[in-house]
């Protein structure tokens, strides 16, 4: 209701400007703003044909739809979508955002999309934290998004955090919720630290791997009472089985598939080797629901996902296996952890005073009622 024209005229649902390209771009999109009637608008999410919201990527269809509850960081992606493509300098983009936009969203699912999207492409130059209580409505962490497409060369692979949450003047009345605000001192800090690109307590560097990693599906095997362990069975069987059998941990492995002499055992995906009949064979177990679990595996995991499973897993559930082609990728950038500074201990002094005082209160206390107790 708030857009100029009508809400037919939403950035979202309505490209005022498709063949436009800009060479600088500035947004402060709405926080946690329903975009709801512009996904009905474009269709409905299996609708959305819309070229700046369903990218092609490194061979594969990347749906950048949100939530319809938050779409702040579609607003990001419209602008991505009008970059200068063939100039020298290419485009550059400012956006504030809250926090969600730095983790909300699982892997494959749009938020995440978006992140993946901007860093595989090497877009995402710096992430600045701002201080707290900035605006006149809300006093939630916000965070100022820096990207280009023509990063220079020292720059190239690599993503700056900054940490300005510090920086600020107070205000000598509060706007609202609004209580400090950026001197012209603050802004310079925050562009020479910018500009020097160096790690100091309020700036890290990390490489772009840093923020990416694998969602990866962990596999246990249906393990029935009563089962032979020399067949497979059909899925017909499996379902009655599954509804008629007990589980037990000492049970064999329900197979569902055995296959040919040709092909090669491989536990960690699937393959098991077993013996029917007295002869080795390769099999495939039944996955057991109940079991099923997920892991996040760094992709600066030396070894990728498989290193991960056999130091991780396996030496708590030898049987369990994964399926490489049901790993999905995601990014979330985790800012509170780079920047993390634990309270410092307490001495075993200082300790030791506060016991003593606790002590000496509560004997003082205990002479007190007693003392009131005798005639």
């Amino acid at each position: 209701d708030n857009i100029v024209g009508g809400p037919e005229h939403s950035t979202l649902s309505n490209d005022a400007f498709p063949s436009r390209e800009f060479d600088f771009m500035l947004s402060n999109p709405p926080y946690g703003k329903s975009w709801k009637s512009d996904l009905e608008r474009m269709g409905g999410k299996s609708g959305v044909k819309d070229p700046r919201f369903v990218v092609q990527h490194r061979g594969e269809e990347l749906s950048l739809l949100t939530r319809s509850s938050d779409g702040q960081l579609l607003f990001l992606a419209n602008m991505l979508s009008k970059m200068k493509q063939h100039t020298k300098l290419g485009s550059r983009i400012a956006e504030v955002h809250n926090g969600s936009s730095l983790f909300t969203g699982d892997a494959g699912q749009g938020e995440s999309n978006i992140r993946r999207w901007i860093i595989e492409n090497d877009w995402l130059e710096a992430i600045v934290a701002l201080p707290l209580n900035m605006f006149y409505n809300t006093g939630i962490a916000t965070y100022i998004w820096v990207l280009t497409n023509r990063k220079p060369e020292h720059r190239k692979g690599k993503v700056q955090l900054i940490d300005a949450t510090q920086w600020y003047q107070p205000l000598r009345k509060n706007l609202g919720k609004k209580n400090c605000a950026l001197s012209d001192e603050d802004i310079q800090r925050i562009c020479d630290t910018f500009l020097a690109f160096q790690e100091t307590n309020e700036s890290k560097i990390l490489p772009n791997a840093a923020f990416g990693y694998w969602k990866v599906i962990v596999e246990r095997p249906l393990r029935l009472e009563g089962i032979d362990p020399q067949r497979a069975y059909s899925a017909k069987e499996i379902k009655t089985l599954k509804d008629t059998a007990d589980r037990s941990e000492d049970a064999p492995p329900l197979i569902k598939k055995i296959h040919n002499k040709s092909m090669t055992a491989d536990p960690l995906r699937g393959l098991f080797e077993t013996m029917i009949n007295g002869k080795p064979v390769v099999v495939e177990y039944e996955p057991d629901g109940d079991l099923r679990g997920t892991e996040q595996v760094p992709m600066l995991e030396v070894g990728g996902v498989e290193a991960f499973l056999e130091r991780e897993v396996l030496p708590y559930a030898s049987d369990a296996w994964y399926n490489p082609e049901e790993v999905k990728v995601g990014y979330e950038i985790n800012f509170n952890r780079y920047f993390y500074k634990p309270k410092p201990l307490r001495s075993l002094e200082a300790i030791r005073a506060d016991l003593l005082a606790v002590e000496r209160e509560a004997e003082g206390l205990l002479a007190e009622i007693v003392g009131r107790s005798e005639p």
